[in-house]
């Protein structure tokens, strides 16, 4: 696990030094990794008011990065579309899911502002620690840094605190993340026009038995919706079994005596 943390504000540099700062250490990270692609050379690092020209082409509209396979079957294209902007509600089981997926498949991740995301769970669901960055505390930069972060990496996890980005703030951000092919997934704020929202609730819990016992999984109603697509539903377990954790879909008939995901969220 590399970690790019923030300098303090006690140190004495501006905010235009630090992120400038954190520009020089991710020009020394590795280019992002593109399945079976040759490598590419090392990104331009560029400020976030800088504009970025947008390449729209076919194969990087088409290209996803992966998610669990219950989350699949919720998605048109059966993953993350690269360039696009989304955003994750609910439980925090459903980001570490996608974090474990796109870093197990060789790609690279990085964690903005969200220094309690469970890094343990995501190992548990196969995650490589060493694909992932960790700023843990940006303040008042969040936003700054996963723009710099999206010229570096496939997959971008932006913690608001509660924030709400501003359309012209945003528009800045979005462009970078098509231009390079990247996905941002933004939780815990409010950004308007994402390409894809995730919802997902706490349904059940399985292995408590008759009120004891030692909880072996956990069910969720998780729903999708985005553009070009209606609101879908499903619900899926995490199970541990054998010493490993995996995803999987559960059947309708078990799928009882709670109140549908559209109800509660």
């Amino acid at each position: 696990m590399s970690e790019l943390p923030i300098a303090p504000a006690s140190n004495g540099l501006t905010k235009a030094e630090k992120l400038d700062q954190l520009r020089r250490k991710m020009a020394a990270i590795p280019a992002r990794s593109e399945g079976t692609a040759p490598a590419m050379p090392a990104v331009m690092l560029r400020s976030v008011d800088e504009p970025t020209p947008i390449v729209a082409t076919a194969q990087t509209t088409l290209r996803t990065l992966p998610v669990p396979s219950p989350i699949a079957e919720l998605l048109p294209r059966g993953g993350l579309a690269r360039g696009t902007v989304a955003s994750v509600g609910g439980t925090s089981s459903v980001l570490v899911g996608l974090l474990a997926s796109v870093t197990a498949s060789g790609s690279h991740a990085a964690v903005i502002g969200m220094p309690d995301l469970s890094l343990l769970a995501a190992v548990e669901q196969g995650a490589d620690l060493s694909r992932i960055a960790i700023v843990p505390a940006p303040k008042d930069s969040a936003v700054e840094v996963a723009a710099i972060l999206l010229d570096g990496v496939d997959l971008v996890i932006l913690g608001l605190s509660g924030a709400a980005v501003t359309p012209s703030r945003a528009r800045a951000v979005v462009a970078r993340a098509r231009s390079k092919g990247a996905v941002l997934l933004v939780t815990e704020g409010h950004w308007d026009g994402v390409d894809l929202r995730i919802e997902s609730r706490v349904s059940g819990y399985s292995g408590l038995g008759e009120g004891h016992g030692r909880v072996t999984g956990i069910q969720l109603d998780v729903a999708a919706a985005g553009k070009g697509f209606q609101r879908r539903t499903r619900r899926m377990e995490i199970r541990g079994d054998s010493g490993s954790v995996a995803w999987r879909t559960v059947p309708e008939v078990q799928a009882t005596g709670h109140a549908p995901l559209r109800a509660a969220l």
